[in-house]
């Protein structure tokens, strides 16, 4: 027998329920869907977790896999497809958890929020992780004024001057782009 009819005697044996048959589907395609999970992977889910919705959804939908094409290409689409659902949900509500932050993070969030006092160098590396995140969640046009006028220390007239925005719309977008950032911060304090 060879590894195509291996596969397809395994996908008729799951189908009619045949749990060993389904675990060693789940142990010959977790490699695939693990690459796809690790290419493509949400930030706010584990991989574990992503991996075991895309298994979910390949039995739930495994009465519609025809058998022309591998199984590894049906497993993939599915995969694809769940990772880009997952990273689309995310855009549209975006947030950060303090889940998200790593220990050293975490402290240096704390440190910050407690003190008035500036850095210490070889805690500067941890804080520009933590700005990187926390700008990642804003849109591109809002890291961009924050990035020039906080990060540049140009000035309003400059930022216009460069962007071809009115100053009022710089100032706009810089008062929504900190409200947005404060009310991440407030989150994961």
């Amino acid at each position: 027998m060879d590894d195509d009819e291996h596969v397809r005697t395994l996908v008729d044996r799951a189908r009619q329920g045949d749990d060993d048959a389904a675990r060693e589907l789940i142990r010959q395609l977790y490699p695939v869907v693990a690459k796809i999970v690790r290419g493509y992977r949400a930030r706010r889910v584990a991989e574990e977790d992503l991996s075991q919705m895309i298994f979910v959804k390949v039995f739930q939908n495994l009465g519609q896999y025809s058998g022309k094409a591998p199984i590894s290409h049906w497993v993939s689409r599915i995969a694809v497809n769940t990772c880009r659902n997952q990273l689309a949900s995310e855009k549209a509500r975006p947030e950060l958890r303090h889940a998200d932050l790593s220990e050293e993070q975490t402290a240096m969030l704390e440190n910050l929020a407690a003190s008035d006092e500036t850095l210490a160098p070889d805690r500067s590396l941890a804080a520009r992780d933590l700005v990187d995140k926390l700008l990642g969640m804003l849109k591109p046009v809002e890291r961009l004024v924050i990035d020039m006028l906080y990060l540049q220390a140009r000035s309003v007239a400059e930022v216009q001057k460069l962007t071809g925005w009115s100053a009022a719309t710089v100032k706009i977008r810089a008062f929504r782009a900190r409200q947005k950032l404060r009310k991440q911060i407030g989150g994961l304090l």
